[in-house]
């Protein structure tokens, strides 16, 4: 289970991608396919959560890393490009990095 805890030593992926609502679920099964076979294995990786729009036009990936060059080497990766290539045909997407600057919980 992913922990989002301010002052982490961690580097957030928030990627929202923006589908079609009947390209949704396999847009959603790419990205766990993606993450459980190439993402989960390159140096850095931690976590990985993906979220689906209940309007059926997003599907947002929450993921984190232990510093921003492992996130960055991804780009150099042959199979991580294909499985984004493969993303592209379905969706537009926003990747960006964050830190966690605050949290509160009831």
């Amino acid at each position: 289970m992913t922990q989002i805890t301010a002052g982490q030593e961690v580097t957030t992926l928030i990627n929202v991608f923006t589908v079609a609502p009947e390209d949704q679920q396999r847009l959603v099964d790419l990205l766990v396919e993606a993450t459980e076979q190439v993402m989960s294995k390159q140096p850095g990786y931690l976590a990985a959560n993906i979220h689906r729009s209940l309007d059926g036009t997003r599907v947002t990936n929450y993921a984190h890393w232990r510093s921003p060059q492992d996130f960055q080497a991804l780009a150099r990766n042959p199979e991580v490009v294909a499985h984004m290539r493969r993303a592209q045909e379905l969706a537009t997407f926003e990747p960006a990095l964050y830190e966690v600057v605050f949290t509160h919980h009831a």
